[in-house]
């Protein structure tokens, strides 16, 4: 039988049982896989333990949110040799397994993922460190991790609707940086940055269009807007049609960027997790070929 390793998150949205992982043993084992179950005990152990796997383990499946996910990707690009992904999403706002076509039921994802390709992606770094889908700083962009985790838990994606409220009567910094979009230098003040590779960002499905998950290429969303209700509109557009129309968004699509903050005040948001980086200066890049078991539903779509 094939080897498959199973890291689960119990923090992550509802939580698992014990019932519920020996469903997992079973229908990994009716799949051809012998399963092994380990729960994270702290933040960071996922990363710890796939990188400490065996090299013949066939398949990691990680069980938790965007930021779990990460966590096994960040694990799995320090081994010397590589294994096949997949994630199962139980977090709060589950953007990766929403993009790839995955619903709600855990057992049938599983299963999706089971009768899915193995195919290669891009996966983003900033500063080597990896992001699955999306890196982001400044205004509201640290609302993923510092919404309280039990308020999440209870409310799901309300939970960051109210953190929203709360800043609403804040003020909006800009910050200015000097960057390089593949070697040509630019210099601005913006509100907020976002440099992503996915067609699903907080929650909004289809926040670009024609996006491909193995092009060698990320998007980047610099916004220099300063008014709220004018951030607020622009909100608004990405959910009712193309953004790139937005005066004071600026919209760039590049395989390595540059990023020297005059000041920086916080950190940045990196798969809806903080990036414990105190640095002025960034470099984002990509990493081609990292193999991932993804399901059927969404392929054509989001790959060459």
């Amino acid at each position: 039988m094939k080897k498959c390793t199973v890291i689960i998150n119990p923090n992550s949205g509802k939580g698992l049982n014990e019932n519920r992982v020996v469903e997992f043993q079973k229908i990994l084992y009716e799949y051809g896989y012998d399963a092994r179950i380990i729960f994270t005990l702290y933040r960071h152990h996922a990363e710890e333990i796939i990188s400490k796997l065996d090299n013949d383990i066939d398949l990691v499946i990680s069980v938790g949110g965007d930021g779990t996910f990460s966590e096994v990707m960040n694990g799995n690009m320090k081994r010397e040799k590589m294994l096949v992904l997949a994630h199962l999403p139980v977090g709060t706002t589950n953007d990766i397994g929403h993009m790839y076509g995955l619903g709600n039921n855990l057992i049938n994802n599983l299963k999706l993922i089971l009768e899915g390709e193995v195919k290669e992606v891009d996966i983003g770094l900033i500063n080597n460190h990896a992001f699955t889908y999306v890196a982001s700083y400044g205004k509201f962009m640290d609302i993923p991790y510092k919404t309280p985790q039990e308020l999440k838990k209870k409310i799901g994606y309300m939970a960051y609707m109210i953190e929203i409220l709360k800043r609403a009567f804040t003020r909006i910094p800009m910050h200015e940086i000097t960057f390089s979009i593949d070697g040509v230098k630019h210099k601005g003040k913006y509100t907020f940055i976002l440099i992503s590779n996915a067609n699903r960002i907080a929650g909004i499905d289809n926040f670009y269009n024609n996006i491909k998950l193995n092009d060698y290429k990320f998007e980047v969303m610099l916004c220099s807007l300063k008014k709220k209700i004018d951030i607020l509109k622009a909100i608004y557009t990405l959910k009712t049609s193309d953004i790139s129309y937005v005066s004071g968004i600026e919209l760039y699509k590049c395989s390595n960027m540059e990023i020297i903050f005059k000041d920086k005040d916080k950190a940045w948001c990196v798969d809806g997790e903080e990036f414990e980086d105190n640095k002025n200066d960034y470099e984002i890049k990509l990493q081609k070929g990292i193999k991932m078991l993804i399901p059927k539903e969404n392929i054509d779509k989001l790959f060459d």
